[in-house]
């Protein structure tokens, strides 16, 4: 973001053994968020468990670190064209009111995170227009195969806690806190939201705990705050990598309009990360991807490459899961309840 400490992986936050039942949201609640038919009509049926071991319950990622700041490397994106195939139009968001989950005691707090690395490169050579997609899946245009595990949040109420442990305890650089409460799950479609006082929610898979492979998840955002960053990321089990490695394939800034992508490859010094932006309607269903071979790490928005990394010294050398995030990043001013959704995360080999 990154999310990786630019000197090094922190500790993660302690996480429950299970989440309880959330409580009823005061504004917009999951079920006035719908998916779109098309796209569930359409699934394939996911696996819930991997070959691969689950990870410890304490198994999640760090606090990130605010986007907005100097990148080592700009990716070479190689946009391909655009697949064929539309899917019908998603249905808006509903619109947020005034509330979001309560607030809930921390039982965990983030050590301080190491002295950060000197600046690098700024990012440049943004995307001037939105990523071309037509809200096609990266799996389908690319001929992934099969999916081998995931999540299609068809059971309704606390996300499913064989599937993932949920983040209890403080949030990023011990501000807000993450409550099992600001999940939901209705209508086939997981909700976290984060209210005005920053507390919002995280989790992480205890599937494919694993070594290459392919992840793809259908998100959206309300018209959020600001301050509040939605995340995709693919984070080392057990919280070790010598390298620092991370890859945060979707995630927002304080630029609502954009998404990033960031492939962490070192936990400090001038050059520690490849990234790229793109311009997007966040409120609106894509489809976030990330293929990791071992020929390279590429990216893509609604099947369109958006990134590409093929430097081998920049791969993870170690396996990955995936967590889903709304982060917390005050300034002191007001924050409007935000809320991030997903609508399925797919594992292809």
């Amino acid at each position: 973001m990154g999310a990786l400490s630019l000197a090094g992986c922190s500790v993660a936050p302690t996480t429950g053994a299970g989440a309880p039942s959330p409580t009823t949201q005061a504004s917009g609640s999951a079920a006035a968020f719908t998916s779109s038919a098309a796209t569930k009509a359409s699934r394939p049926a996911a696996a819930s468990t991997s070959s691969a071991p689950a990870a410890p319950e304490s198994a999640a990622p760090s606090a990130p670190k605010p986007v907005g700041g100097p990148a080592a490397a700009i990716a070479d994106p190689g946009v391909d064209a655009a697949p064929a195939a539309a899917a019908p139009a998603a249905t808006p968001i509903a619109p947020e009111t005034a509330g979001g989950a309560q607030a809930a005691a921390a039982t965990g707090s983030t050590p301080a995170a190491p002295a950060a690395a000197p600046a690098a490169a700024p990012v440049a050579a943004q995307a001037a227009v939105a990523a071309t997609g037509d809200g096609s899946q990266a799996a389908t245009a690319r001929g992934w195969g099969a999916v081998v595990a995931g999540d299609e949040f068809s059971k309704a109420g606390a996300p499913d806690s064989t599937k993932w442990s949920v983040f209890k305890g403080t949030g990023h650089a011990g501000k807000g806190v993450r409550s099992p409460q600001a999940w939901s799950v209705a209508n086939g479609v997981a909700t976290v939201s984060g209210n005005s006082a920053g507390t919002t929610g995280g989790m992480s898979a205890k599937f494919a705990q694993q070594k290459y492979g392919k992840w793809e998840t259908r998100m959206r955002t309300s018209a959020r705050d600001p301050k509040y960053h939605p995340v995709l990321i693919l984070w080392p089990n057990n919280n070790t990598s010598p390298n620092c490695a991370e890859i945060d394939y979707a995630e927002g800034s304080s630029n609502t309009s954009q998404i990033k992508f960031f492939l962490h490859y070192a936990c400090g010094g001038s050059n520690f990360q490849t990234t790229a932006a793109k311009t997007v309607d966040t409120t609106q269903w894509h489809n976030y991807a990330v293929e990791w071979t071992p020929a390279g790490i590429k990216g893509y928005i609604d099947g369109v490459k958006t990134f590409s990394d093929t430097n081998p010294a920049h791969l993870p050398s170690v396996g990955m899961h995936q967590t889903l995030q709304l982060d917390w990043f005050p300034d002191g001013s007001a924050t409007k309840p935000s809320q991030m959704q997903v609508d399925w995360v797919r594992v292809y080999k």
